[in-house]
């Protein structure tokens, strides 16, 4: 029966304030007062201009009742189902209410939209004592929003369209209904419906815009801050999630004062800087600054007479050789200190030199710092603090903050080789960083080349970047504009400002990194004993690119050395080497031939294998040991000799051949696979051994032979034979000769430690000196055995031996004892002799001074003979 006749109700629009509305039973009837009018009984309640009327009528099946709600009347009627309108009176309201006490409900109402535009609340309170509910009770809005204005709104329109939400209820005082999603330009019809038990009651019918009826959150952080002339403002931050502009109201309260309440537009009141120190407290709210709307809470009072020192401002962020400056006001004990008495401490440890302060009026003084250099953490502090003090340097405990930050942060980026992605790294360390500090890549591309200067546009874009293990943080670039400007920096952000790193621009075609070169081929050439290194390129043809080769001998301690070839047609280099009988590692690199971009990562290492270049330079030295076999009648000899040096093998050794000549002219060979000794049976009187190294490519051609022959075994040429120590690593051996009967090729010196059964060593010496240096691991205590063998191209002569040096050593040491030993006894004696005539001189010449006991008064009875048995 309602939303049949909307059309002809009139429908409450609810204001931006409090009101009240009866709720009424449709079922019931009433009894009708016999004259008409119009009801006009205004009531206001509360700040918001809270409307309540205190009695309405109640109904008939076939008649309704519809009012309609201003701040300050109510104007209602009452419609029979001919659509016959009643109009009433106050008196014949009063007549109604007095008739019909406990059955009609009496709610006070207030309705809003939160300030984040999310939510519509409705606040529901009982204001009659007299309830026609008894026991528990339930409450619905039911509702339904229309693009249409009230007025083209048809009952039809809105048939079977209602949506009904649950009001939470808080026993008979208190409930509160939510609708959310809102639809902020849509009119809302609604109404509350109230069931207890079979008693089911509803309100008029309602309408609403959301966004007429906003209510924001009270303002936020309410402060004191200075502007540049000194001069003090209140301040408060916007309350989060209000995306509409605001106007606010600024109140200040004191114990004695009245309330003073200014309206502005900005989020700021000039207070000047009498008001500090005294006992005002401050509050602000704020309300939608375009059409209707409520006014939020009241803002957390904020005390001016809590500052005694005011720093503007207190806080600030900047970056390494900036300018900064504070100001301060200080009030001590209520007493303000006049600005030419303030001196500025830093970190209380260091006072600010007084050219640096400026004196902005009678109590504001401003101090500047130069060129500030990068804030050093202390512990848990961040920042340098700035004390403001009187001249007896007597400073509050509050300070203000300087956090300065090194924003020079380097920017390198990469093109890939296929020219698809461009990746950009950086390192920031975010530990000198004030807490709460986050860093984000931001950058603009122009459409042509970098600038000369570039500077940080208006406009950017941020890129996410990623933090690697190596504490650097990567961008990747995908796609790319080959040949843009991409002008980068990095933002640092904080809660007391922004930060810029010094602007970059780059051109991804200018900072290509090109894969590695790839098939990398390396190897000795046998001929002409050089390097050869080839390989193959991934994307660019060869004529754009210069390459860089490094190698070195594969060993424990790598050394590389490094070729770098402007062109490389061929895909190949040659490099010459001195060893060519070691194992190369060899890797190749690439950049543009321009020297734009970056070397490309080394490739894959690559190893040379060692190979035979040419048959060994010459056969190895060797010398014989004989052991003579009584029994047998017959000596073996051992052929002893030492392993080929890679320079003379070229480049190895893989077998030796032993060749035998006898007198008798027979020949033979014998093959020695691994080792070098060899052991034979010497028969013949003259034996002539030659040993030739074989390796891949052939035989040595120029070899060392020695003759066995038992005739030269008896010449003997060596006329003396004598080593001397130098010391644990170095024995001197030095001989003379007599006239030589044959030729002299060579000497062979052979040592041993007697003491010890390891074998000789041996060593070839040129035959025209008579001095060698032997190097060798000496113990200088023990018993050395040293041989000198002189070699014939007829055989080898008779050896020479000497004895050990450490026995000649020993007599040498105990002949210089004997000889030391007479000189130190004597010169101790003549010491002796000298300090007894000594004393005895320093006696006579004391008592020569001694007065005559007869002729001096003082010396009289002094028994002088026993001073003198104590000297």
């Amino acid at each position: 029966m309602f939303l049949e006749k909307i059309t002809h109700c009139m429908v409450h629009q609810i204001p931006a304030s409090s009101f009240t509305f009866p709720c009424m039973s449709p079922n019931e009837a009433s009894v009708m007062p016999p004259t008409s009018g119009v009801v006009e009984s205004p009531r206001l309640n509360g700040d918001h201009g809270t409307f309540e009327t205190d009695s309405l009528v109640l109904v008939t099946k076939e008649s309704f009742l519809c009012c309609r709600w201003s701040e300050t009347c109510a104007n209602c009627s009452l419609y029979t189902a001919g659509m016959e309108t009643k109009k009433f009176i106050s008196s014949e309201i009063s007549v109604l209410a007095s008739q019909q006490t406990g059955r009609v409900l009496i709610w006070a109402l207030q309705c809003w939209t939160k300030g984040d535009l999310e939510l519509f609340i409705c606040i529901l309170k009982l204001s009659n004592k007299k309830s026609l509910l008894n026991g528990e009770f339930t409450v619905n809005l039911l509702y339904v929003p229309s693009e249409l204005s009230l007025e083209d709104m048809t009952t039809d329109s809105l048939k079977g369209k209602f949506m009904v939400t649950h009001c939470n209820c808080n026993g008979y005082v208190k409930c509160e209904c939510h609708i959310p999603s809102l639809k902020l330009n849509y009119t809302y019809v609604m109404w509350l419906n109230f069931i207890n038990g079979a008693t089911f009651l509803q309100s008029p019918l309602m309408s609403l815009k959301p966004i007429n009826v906003v209510k924001p959150e009270p303002p936020l952080n309410l402060r004191i801050e200075m502007i540049d002339k000194g001069e003090l403002k209140i301040c408060w931050s916007n309350p989060v999630m209000t995306p509409y502009p605001l106007q606010y109201e600024v109140k200040f309260s004191g114990n004695v004062t009245q309330n003073v309440v200014e309206v502005v537009t900005e989020t700021s009141l000039i207070i000047g800087n009498k008001l500090v120190g005294s006992s005002y407290w401050v509050q602000v709210r704020c309300k939608s600054l375009h059409g209707p709307g409520f006014w939020s809470d009241w803002s957390t009072p904020y005390n001016l007479n809590t500052e005694d020192v005011i720093y503007f401002p207190p806080k600030i962020l900047t970056s390494v050789g900036s300018n900064v400056s504070f100001h301060c006001i200080y009030n001590d004990k209520n007493k303000m200190i006049l600005s030419k008495k303030i001196v500025w401490w830093l970190n209380l440890a260091e006072e600010i030199p007084a050219s640096q302060y400026t004196l902005v009026n009678d109590h504001v003084s401003k101090v500047t710092l130069f060129n500030v250099n990068e804030t050093k953490p202390r512990g848990k502090f961040f920042y340098n603090a700035l004390f403001c003090c009187n001249q007896n340097k007597e400073c509050h405990h509050r300070y203000a903050e300087l956090y300065v930050v090194d924003v020079n942060i380097n920017i390198t980026c990469e093109t890939d080789g296929n020219l698809t992605k461009m990746i950009c790294r950086w390192s920031a360390n975010t530990n000198k960083l004030p807490a709460g500090s986050s860093l984000q890549l931001k950058y603009y591309r122009n459409s042509i080349y970098c600038s000369d200067f570039p500077s940080i546009p208006s406009k950017s874009e941020a890129k996410e970047c990623h933090l690697q293990r190596n504490q650097y943080y990567e961008c990747t670039f995908e796609p790319l504009h080959l040949y843009s400007g991409y002008t980068m920096w990095i933002e640092i952000k904080h809660l007391l400002g922004t930060l810029e790193s010094p602007p970059t621009c780059v051109i991804p075609k200018h900072v290509e990194k090109p894969f590695p070169p790839t098939n990398i081929k390396a190897e000795i050439a046998r001929n002409a004993g050089v390097l050869n290194v080839s390989w193959t390129n991934q994307a660019f043809p060869n004529s754009d690119l210069k390459f860089q080769i490094q190698y070195s001998v594969d060993r424990k301690d790598i050394s590389w050395k490094v070729s770098e070839f402007s062109a490389a047609p061929t895909r190949s280099a040659i490099i010459k080497v001195l060893d060519l009988c070691v194992v190369y590692i060899v890797q190749v690199r690439c950049s543009r031939l321009d020297g734009l971009g970056y070397w490309s990562d080394w490739s894959k290492s690559v190893h040379t294998v060692v190979k035979d270049i040419k048959a060994p330079l010459r056969g190895p030295e060797f010398w014989r040991v004989i052991n003579e076999d009584p029994e047998r009648k017959q000596k073996n000899v051992t052929l002893l000799w030492k392993p080929l040096m890679k320079n003379h093998s070229l480049c190895s050794v893989s077998r030796y051949i032993v060749k035998h000549h006898t007198s008798e002219n027979k020949s033979w060979t014998d093959s020695v696979a691994n080792g070098t000794t060899y052991t034979f049976s010497w028969t013949k009187h003259v034996h002539t051994i030659t040993v030739l190294a074989v390796n891949s490519v052939g035989a040595s051609s120029v070899n060392f032979n020695l003759t066995l022959s038992q005739q030269m075994s008896t010449v003997n040429i060596v006329q003396s034979l004598s080593a001397y120590p130098v010391n644990s690593s170095c024995v001197i051996l030095s001989w003379t000769l007599s006239p030589p009967m044959h030729v002299v090729t060579s000497f062979v010196i052979e040592w041993k430690n007697l003491n010890e059964e390891k074998e000789i060593k041996w060593i070839r010496t040129a035959p025209n000196i008579s001095k060698y240096y032997i190097y060798d691991h000496f113990i200088l205590i023990e018993k050395y055995q040293f041989r000198l063998y002189p070699i014939f191209l007829e055989g080898v002569g008779i050896r020479n031996i000497f004895l050990s040096f450490s026995e000649r050593s020993e007599k040498q040491n105990d002949a210089g004892f004997y000889v030391i030993l007479p000189i130190v006894i004597s010169s101790s004696l003549l010491l002796l002799g000298t300090l007894l005539i000594s004393h005895q001189r320093m006696k006579k010449l004391f008592w020569e001074d001694v007065p005559n006991p007869k002729n001096c008064s003082w010396a009289q009875g002094v028994n002088f003979q026993k001073r003198m048995d104590i000297l």
